[in-house]
């Protein structure tokens, strides 16, 4: 019974592994998003005038460290409507 215990425990951390990875590499590509946003759209009144700063993006840009997930698409969105290209995805 111990073994099996052990074993299961040992399956389960190596499980728990991969996903705190992604979510690590979600978490990074979310931050350069925010970064590239606020460079290129968000605080450049003068290259785009065009470009309304969104609240949408806005808080889409918080939740980036609690929610990158579904943070991610909004801010990609927001980016090529404004015809700026992504930052690569690593």
């Amino acid at each position: 019974m111990t073994r099996m215990l052990a074993t299961l425990m040992v399956c389960a951390a190596a499980a728990a592994l991969p996903v705190s990875a992604f979510a690590q590499n979600d978490n990074a590509y979310c931050s350069a998003l925010a970064q590239k946003y606020q460079r290129y759209v968000g605080d450049n009144e003068f290259r785009h005038r065009s470009q309304q700063r969104d609240a949408t993006v806005d808080a889409a840009i918080t939740a980036c460290p609690t929610n990158a997930s579904a943070s991610i698409p909004v801010i990609e969105k927001a980016l090529q409507d404004a015809q700026v290209s992504l930052p690569p995805r690593t």
